[in-house]
């Protein structure tokens, strides 16, 4: 019976000893330190892709108002020399009308009818003139 009684000593010293469970705390802090790393992960990359998107929107707006800055130039350069030639060509015809109607009403004082009609055109060149200044003065 000697050779029994040491199994049933350590069995009896393995029920009264108390079992020792691992820790679970360990587990826990591991699993909130690697959450937090991926919320902290996140929220860093989030960021990153905001910084990002907002300094390629800028030079994409800016390369777009670039663009239409020198389109509404050229387009205001070619109006603007339009209008100076339209301009410098109704005060040549304003001049040579002048000139005209001097020569007549000098040449000829009791045709008064060609001086009327000279004098007509000239008032509705003077206004076509007048009326391009004005058009010339709103585009600058």
């Amino acid at each position: 019976m000697s050779t029994n009684m040491p199994v049933i000593a350590s069995t009896e010293e393995r029920r009264t000893r108390p079992r020792t469970r691992p820790s679970i705390l360990p587990y826990i802090a591991l699993w909130v330190v690697l959450i937090g790393a991926g919320i902290a992960g996140a929220i860093w990359y989030t960021d990153h892709v905001k910084q990002q998107l907002s300094a390629d929107l800028s030079a994409q707006t800016a390369r777009q108002i670039e663009a239409v800055q020198a389109d509404y130039t050229k387009q205001l350069q070619e109006m603007r020399a339009s209008y100076e030639s339209e301009m410098a060509e109704l005060e040549s015809k304003v001049q040579s009308l002048n000139e005209l109607l001097t020569f007549n009403k000098d040449n000829a004082s009791d045709k008064t009818d060609s001086s009327n009609k000279l004098y007509t055109q000239i008032s509705e060149l003077k206004q076509q003139l007048d009326q391009l200044k004005k058009n010339l003065d709103v585009l600058k």
